[in-house]
């Protein structure tokens, strides 16, 4: 079968099986249909050697197989695989989220960028409008407001004017597209923090949420919600875990509730908790990052005020770190927002995989199944076993370990979830481990038990109880993904399984951070500086020394000289003097105005002329 199995056979078959689903009216995900492919052949029960080539009736009864689980809905089996498929595709952790919401923002903000690096000298117009793309720019990249709010438009246009006139316009076309780039997203930043300032001193802020009043209302929120559903699917398992219990210990009971398909009930609820978990803990750490970034915020927020108090002015290198620090912050808390917001989904969307057990075993007939039956809640079993533990000296090839005396226990990777690895393939049971008892290191794994009798059947013949898991988990392939024994089957996940494999695991593998350092250059320098590889520089210097022989210096000293020294003196410049002789005097003369009489004749042939002195005193000027 393994030669049979090759990707185009596979993908035929996956194709076949989705065609004969969606005949039927259920149109299922491509991913879910390989993984129910990959159960069907496993299952012992159904009689797919490994060994053997796949006929074409076998073929047509694999698709039938997986055609008739796809559409049995009253087996929480395919509740539960349907949950692992849409968690294996849609979780992220926060660094992938994070990073996969940049990625998104880029793409949206890519034809506005072009459109702004890309242009070249333009004319007065058309500066105008790349401003105009500018202040866009910094308005989406920011992620606060909106560009069809008038206000927020008009407060980030006076911010940017503030940091970026528009005259230095004609300087930013002429850098590189990359410094335009990263110029452009400081220019986001700058303003954000203005505004964020702005709307602190109730000067402006429009469209600007209080993500900080939003997150301490929000996250305890989602953890009450994934506390109250953790308690509840809990109580579940562990009614569940009771029934099948009693089942094994009374075979009237067994008859009574062989028809109920409990095991398939409890792994379905078990996954549930683990996903919840998951979830549980990364609404934790958004709780922390958000008490962090709100006391650095406060600070951030305290500093700027103090640093521009009733200044008119203040420089720029002083204040413009402040306002980007601002932003930063302020991008961690929509990042947080953006983070819970994808949480509270999956929670929510996780919800309808447990809908199944509500019509399976109402209340009513759950409670009616429960009497005379003692239910024990996992913490109780533990306390329990407690005060038992595993005799070291009765094993003598055996490693055991215990959380007292073990390093880094709580790094160690435990297998199977945690699970006890004796009741899983003995009694198709995943009953809690306790460390306590012990925990058996074989093969570098790590195996836990829920009681010390286990563990000593267990520690017998390690390898055998390790092959019965894996037979079971071939039988309910959905304990696959749930006792993380994905690396049991890695022959069958090439086409099957999702994103990326190691993705899954309900608990990363242990991590740590080392670094080496070694010297630059270990033996010293052999490197002749003298060394010259041109001939003709070697001729010039040949020469140059050929010719310094020839060369004397001569220097010769007279009588009178030999005694001679230079001297020197210094005398007192002459200083501007300035004197007077004389003063400057005037004096004002009358205007003589004399006047002639008679010049003109008369009647008498004899011309009497008489002059006439009208000129002033002297005295009276």
């Amino acid at each position: 079968m393994s030669g049979e199995l090759t990707q185009s056979v596979i993908k035929r078959i996956i194709r076949r099986v989705g065609l004969e689903c969606a005949a039927r009216g259920q149109t299922l995900s491509e991913t879910l249909v390989a993984f129910m492919v990959k159960a069907v052949v496993l299952d012992p029960r159904n009689d797919f050697s490994m060994d053997r080539i796949l006929t074409e009736n076998d073929v047509q009864d694999l698709i039938q197989l997986c055609v008739t689980r796809l559409l049995d809905t009253t087996n929480p089996s395919l509740s539960t695989i349907k949950m692992q498929v849409y968690f294996d595709m849609n979780y992220a952790n926060r660094g992938e989220l994070l990073s996969e919401q940049e990625h998104v923002l880029e793409g949206k903000l890519a034809p506005i960028l072009r459109a702004i690096t890309e242009s070249g000298p333009c004319a007065q117009e058309e500066m105008e409008n790349m401003y105009q793309k500018i202040v866009t720019y910094v308005l989406l990249r920011s992620g606060v407001g909106s560009p069809a709010d008038i206000e927020a438009v008009r407060e980030v246009t006076a911010a940017l004017q503030s940091v970026f006139p528009q005259k230095e316009l004609v300087t930013f076309i002429s850098l590189s597209k990359k410094d335009k780039e990263k110029q452009l997203k400081d220019l986001a930043m700058l303003v954000t923090g203005i505004r964020l300032y702005n709307k602190q001193c109730q000067k402006g802020g429009s469209g600007i949420d209080d993500l900080p009043a939003i997150l301490k209302k929000a996250i305890p929120s989602a953890l009450w919600t994934v506390d109250e559903r953790l308690n509840s699917c809990q109580l579940l398992a562990h009614r569940y875990l009771a029934l099948l219990e009693s089942m094994q210990e009374d075979p009237h009971r067994y008859s009574q509730l062989s028809t109920f398909k409990l095991k398939e009930a409890l792994f379905n609820v078990k996954q549930y908790e683990a996903f919840l978990c998951i979830l549980q803990s990364n609404a934790v750490t958004s709780a922390q990052e958000v008490e962090t970034l709100d006391v650095q915020f406060e600070s951030a927020m305290m500093v700027l005020k103090n640093t521009v108090q009733d200044k008119t002015s203040i420089e720029s290198k002083e204040v413009f770190p402040l306002f980007m620090e601002l932003s930063k912050l302020w991008t961690s808390f929509q990042d947080e927002i953006l983070l819970l917001t994808f949480l509270t989904n999956m929670i929510d969307n996780l919800q309808q995989f447990l809908e199944i057990h509500s019509q399976l075993f109402p209340e009513e007939m759950l409670t009616a199944l429960l009497e005379g039956v003692t239910v024990k809640s996992d913490e109780e079993r533990i306390k329990e076993t407690m005060e038992t533990r595993v005799n070291v000296s009765d094993f003598k090839n055996q490693e055991w370990l215990f959380p007292e005396t073990a390093d880094n226990f709580d790094q160690l990777l435990i297998q199977y979830h945690g699970f006890c690895a004796h009741s899983i393939g003995v009694k198709g049971l995943t009953l809690p481990g306790n460390p306590a008892i012990g925990i058996l290191k074989h093969k570098e794994k790590y195996y836990v038990f829920s009681s010390k009798e286990a563990a000593y059947i267990f520690a017998q013949d390690p390898d055998k109880f390790i092959q019965l898991n894996v037979e079971k988990a071939k039988k309910y392939a959905e304990l696959i993904q749930l006792l993380e024994l994905r690396h049991q089957f890695e022959y069958l996940v090439p086409y099957a399984q999702a994103r990326n494999a190691n993705k899954c695991s309900m608990k990363p593998p242990p991590k740590c951070d080392s670094g080496t350092q070694t010297d630059t250059h270990i033996l010293p320098p052999t490197i002749v500086r003298s060394y010259e590889w041109n001939e003709w520089e070697l001729r010039r210097k040949a020469i140059k020394l050929a010719n310094l022989r020839r060369k004397l210096t001569h220097a010769m000293q007279t009588d009178l000289s030999h005694m001679r020294r230079e001297n020197f003196t210094q005398v007192y410049l002459p200083k501007d003097v300035g004197t007077q002789t004389k003063r400057d005097n005037s004096s004002n003369v009358p205007k003589p105005q004399i006047f002639l009489k008679g010049l003109r004749g008369g009647s008498s042939p004899t011309t009497h002329m008489v002059t006439v002195d009208l000129t002033r005193p002297l005295d009276e000027t």
